[in-house]
């Protein structure tokens, strides 16, 4: 399977502009004889609240429509993260299509970035689920950004099947090197690969580090972006190579589940 992460720089509130963005890089990916295309976090209103709140849209039509017409010209899977609202709710969400445009479901980010200057729980619902998608023959794991910092997520969405972890994210730049260290933890630690496009530019409060990679099972970088400019990059996701690494070092067998649920209590020799 060949798979690229987007990085892109998005308009905030002009999702026309951003829209066409996506139609872009989503030619380009097919053109490169991609699979599969991941895109940042919110790629059609930009990573922005007041712009969630005024151009979120419902999965009827709007953004999701013109990805899922893009995907299915292009014979291309394309993950991509969008502002979605329903019931009058609104919800930070990755939308998974499949390369006949057929929309494979969606994942809404669990766990919101509740502090300063982000406060996401001010504007947005969180999600109640984690999922795991099938796109070319492989079983994918979405995260959306700040769901990197918990790694229960990680070893839950690899438990469940997981052989690939893909990060939709507006990750920014103090955190520069939190973001680098835990995708290579994530993946280390799962013995998965992990896809993290990153959105790059600034949306006037908060700059976004970039960086985009792609990560194997073993924590080698196969790709990656720089901190500052546009580009797809690209790479090989190989199942041997994850079998490899599982094979080399047999974590998940050596799991001991039986003292991860509780306190263990030992008793004193008399």
């Amino acid at each position: 399977m060949r798979i690229a992460a987007a990085q892109i720089a998005c308009m905030v509130g002009n999702v026309p502009a951003n829209l066409k963005k996506i139609e872009h890089f989503i030619e380009e990916a097919a053109g490169k004889n991609c699979d599969a295309v991941v895109f940042p976090e919110m790629s059609d209103t930009g990573y922005d609240r007041n712009a969630a709140v005024e151009k979120a849209s419902g999965w009827d039509g709007g953004p999701l429509e013109r990805i899922r017409q893009a995907a299915q010209e292009h014979r291309i899977c394309v993950l991509c993260g969008l502002s979605e609202r329903e019931s009058g709710r609104t919800f930070n969400s990755v939308a998974v299509v499949g390369p006949d445009g057929d929309l494979l479901g969606r994942y809404r980010k669990t766990h919101l970035a509740a502090f300063h200057p982000l406060n996401e729980d001010l504007i947005f619902s969180p999600g109640d689920a984690l999922e795991v998608f099938d796109i070319s023959g492989m079983r994918c794991g979405p995260m959306i950004c700040y769901d990197l910092r918990f790694p229960e997520i990680s070893r839950t969405l690899a438990l469940r099947g997981a052989q690939i972890l893909v990060l939709c994210s507006a990750w920014p730049f103090p955190r520069l090197r939190h973001w680098e260290t835990l995708i290579h933890a994530r993946a280390i630690e799962n013995q998965v690969f992990v896809v993290a496009a990153n959105q790059v530019g600034s949306n006037g409060q908060v700059s976004f580090c970039g960086s985009s990679r792609i990560v194997d099972p073993f924590g080698v970088s196969l790709a990656a972006a720089s901190e500052e400019s546009e580009s797809l990059v690209v790479a090989e996701i190989d199942l041997d190579r994850l079998e490899a690494v599982r094979n080399a070092m047999p974590v998940f067998r050596h799991r001991r589940k039986e003292i991860y649920s509780g306190l263990v209590i030992r008793r004193r020799r008399p």
